[in-house]
């Protein structure tokens, strides 16, 4: 088997909060740049483990078109608050959170009732703001998935009227970059140089994000390796 340059990485910048990281890995042989960081980029964006409220009920009302008295935002707007939700879901059962807010102001995240298979990273986001008199009574379900799920798939035969199944993005992963550029070793310039930047919400790490992602690609590959021994 022909010796190749054996790369490094090296994670050169992190977020405070841990959300947002950048990693660099060098000397890779021309063309493995761009196969490793559009590889990595689609299974970290499609294949990652994570939590979302799949269906929410709200009393009084029927459907996602809905106003509700005494809430500033309508139904639509309110649900596109909860789509940014970051849970953390310790258990594979479905998870029931709630909400109850009666009083005149801004309702958060933090508000929200739950177990404690549950956990809520970002308890400061705004779901919605109450007038004087208005109320805002929600229970939401919360599942584990991976990727993207619209509210067709998320509709069931056990929802009772009312009941309004939601878009769910599963993915803890909000965003991934990379660039190719050139480097050296020695006096040869034909190298590639990746650089990876991912960002998440905040339930799972960066360096989880891309160790995940680069295992269940290793999975994919072994599938070829089996063909033969002789390498």
């Amino acid at each position: 088997m022909i010796e190749i340059e054996k790369p490094r990485i090296e994670c050169v910048e992190i977020s405070e909060k841990q959300d947002y990281a950048k990693y660099v890995i060098e000397p890779l042989e021309r063309g493995y740049g761009i196969t490793l960081g559009n590889s990595l980029r689609r299974v970290i964006l499609s294949s990652l483990p994570g939590a979302a409220i799949t269906s929410v009920k709200i009393e009084g009302v029927l459907h996602e078109f809905s106003t509700i008295p005494g809430v500033v935002e309508d139904v639509t707007e309110i649900i596109l608050n909860l789509k940014a939700l970051a849970l953390r879901v310790y258990t594979d059962e479905p998870q029931i959170i709630c909400l109850e807010a009666v009083e005149p102001g801004e309702v958060l995240a933090g508000d929200i009732i739950h177990s404690s298979e549950v956990e809520i990273l970002n308890p400061e986001l705004h779901i919605a703001t109450l007038d004087t008199g208005g109320r805002l009574i929600m229970e939401m379900t919360v599942e584990k998935g991976r990727g993207y799920r619209t509210a067709e798939k998320n509709k069931s035969e056990e929802h009772i009227i009312g009941v309004i199944p939601i878009d769910s993005i599963f993915s803890p992963v909000r965003k991934v970059n990379y660039t190719v550029t050139d480097t050296r070793v020695g006096q040869i310039t034909d190298y590639d140089k990746l650089t990876l930047e991912v960002w998440t919400n905040g339930t799972l790490h960066p360096d989880e994000a891309v160790s995940l992602s680069a295992k269940i690609l290793n999975d994919h590959l072994l599938l070829f390796v089996g063909l033969t021994e002789e390498i």
